[in-house]
């Protein structure tokens, strides 16, 4: 009896439901961190003022307020997001060495990251839809893509993020974390900090499946199927003039879509498959999948896009002839 209260006592000792977590900026890079934190401040700031003047001159031209837009802005909203809900902490590690976390704050940057990338995968599948009915049924486009069911769409993106991010994050309260609670990232990522809990973690990764497989294991087929649909469609243009025309709208898309799978999906296969892979390639590739979309979409529709290319003239200029 003695024998086995002492070992519940070595047991509480090393377990605990109140965890601190120690985040992990660059491995091997520590001295330097002063100087690397320049090229992410130099990244944040471009994913800031990028989204944000696509969001801005969305809402102030009249001649962008159309769906097509409307789902880029839906896409900058989400970016935005992503990049406020891991700045604080990436920034934090740099400039001041904070690398501690507790368990709550946790939840919530995991609720603001796993969400907007919820969210920011669902936005693509409406913008795939977008492109499906402006070129294959574009007679009627204007019926089919009304103001009305664009507030529908978004609305269902922000209730299927709650519904699966919401279980997700409370099975984590029951969990009890081994004292050595170091993560692999500069901010907290669901599969990383349910490796460090001492308890049984089934049901976690069972809930995590399930939301994948809701969210990436739906959005991507029907991104494909979209495109199958679009290139069948486009393929009975006879014209080759026209073909280019019709695929060039589609190239902005492409590339969002593949700025966001690609780094997401190497990410969870380093999870996956890479254990032994050094600590710094983990780091990378965790700073790479949520800071590059949000840093390449405005300048992939800025450059791509004609009709956002001049209302971001225009507003320039007219903020030059008001001085």
């Amino acid at each position: 009896c003695y024998k086995s209260r002492k070992n519940m006592e070595i047991l509480s000792n090393l377990t605990s439901k109140f965890p601190t977590f120690l985040l992990t900026g660059i491995p091997g890079l520590e001295s330097a961190r002063v100087w690397i934190s320049i090229p992410f401040c130099c990244l944040y700031a471009i994913a800031l003022c990028g989204n944000g003047m696509i969001l801005f001159v969305i809402i102030t031209q009249q001649s962008l307020h159309e769906p097509m837009y409307y789902f880029l802005s839906m896409l900058s909203a989400a970016d935005l997001g992503l990049t406020v809900s891991t700045m604080s902490t990436t920034l934090g590690i740099l400039w001041f060495d904070a690398i501690e976390i507790n368990l709550n704050t946790c939840i919530i940057q995991m609720f603001f990251l796993h969400g907007f990338t919820f969210i920011e995968s669902g936005v693509l599948v409406a913008m795939a839809f977008d492109r499906y009915v402006a070129i294959c049924d574009p007679l009627r486009y204007a019926t089919i893509l009304t103001n009305s069911r664009i507030i529908q769409m978004g609305l269902l993106m922000i209730i299927r993020t709650v519904v699966l991010i919401v279980p997700l994050l409370l099975l984590l309260k029951p969990l009890y974390f081994c004292r050595t609670n170091v993560l692999s990232h500069s901010y907290c990522y669901h599969p990383d900090v349910i490796k460090l809990a001492c308890s049984d973690t089934q049901a976690n990764s069972i809930c995590g499946l399930i939301d994948l497989i809701l969210t990436t294991g739906v959005d991507t087929p029907c991104i494909v199927l979209s495109y199958i649909l679009i290139i069948r469609s486009v393929l009975s243009i006879a014209s080759p003039e026209e073909r280019h025309k019709v695929f060039h709208t589609c190239v902005s898309h492409i590339g969002a879509v593949a700025v966001f799978y690609i780094p997401m999906m190497s990410l969870s296969l380093v999870h996956r498959y890479g254990p032994s892979a050094p600590k710094v390639v983990h780091s990378m590739m965790a700073n790479i999948y949520l800071l590059l979309p949000p840093m390449l979409n405005p300048i992939i529709y800025s450059i791509k896009t004609k009709q956002i290319r001049k209302a971001m003239y225009s507003v320039f200029s007219l903020q030059n002839k008001q001085r």
